[in-house]
Parts: structure tokens; sequence; C-alpha cells
């Protein structure tokens, strides 16, 4: 029997102006991280099954009177998402990905110390301009 692990996140809604744009970046990152499509109607939805522990990540269309604000990273509310990596070099073959597919790269795969000591991670945006982050911390949470 697998072991649930309390205060683990669970899923994740986000609202999107444009379904089709966000599936287009949110669709081949998730899939490269292990994650499979569950759901394809009236939004979309990614599931991660791994050893008890899984996790949900949902795009929903956003009211359409607000679909022309951009997500304002600065502002109350989420600043950014990271997924952990298993090493230096899949952030390396995400970054190619999101060069191949056209999604916009904030900042190529690098070593951040300032963050923690083997800290590597790549920093990219969705059609929103919600900053999405794929990182390899050994050691660090």
């Amino acid at each position: 029997m697998s072991q649930i692990h309390r205060g683990g996140f669970h899923h994740i809604d986000l609202n999107v102006s444009d379904l089709p744009a966000a599936q287009a970046v949110y669709g081949p990152v998730l899939e490269f991280l292990g994650y499979t499509q569950v759901k394809d109607s009236d939004g979309c939805e990614w599931d991660l099954r791994a050893d008890g522990h899984g996790a949900s990540l949902g795009l929903r269309p956003c009211d359409p009177a607000l679909a022309g604000h951009r997500h304002e990273r600065y502002a109350p509310g989420l600043h950014h998402l990271a997924w952990r990596a298993e090493s230096r070099a899949d952030v390396d073959a995400l970054h190619e990905l999101l060069v191949a597919r056209g999604i916009r790269v904030l900042d190529p795969p690098a070593h951040y110390p300032q963050y923690s000591g083997d800290y590597y991670a790549v920093f990219f945006e969705d059609p929103d301009g919600m900053k999405l982050e794929v990182v390899h911390a050994p050691g660090w949470i």
C-alpha cells in the first residue's frame, strides 16, 4: 500500500485566456516530465502518478471578460510554478524541447548558486505571461 505524504500538492488549476495556446505549452512540458493527459474537454488536465505520490495540473478557460489580462508576476497571487528535473541533462533536454516548439524561454539553463549550491534551472513562460521553471536542485527540498 502506498503512503500518502500529508501536505504535498494534490492539484493545481490555472485559468488561461487561450486554451489551445496554453495547451501547446503545457502539454509538451508536462508529457516530457511524465504526466499523462487525462482530460481534454471543457479544459485540460494532466496527472502524474508515481509511487502513491501524485499531482495534477489543469487548465481552465478564464472568464471571457478577463481574457485580455496578462499574468502579473509581482501582483498578489502566484509568482511562478516550478517542477523537478532528474538531472542537469534533463533540464537541458527540456530547454531543447522549448526552443524546438517555439516556447518563450526567459532564461536558458544555468547554475544559480544563490538559490542553493547545485540549483540548475531553465525559466520559460506560458502565453499569458506565467513564469514557469524546471529545476534540478539535489539536496534542496
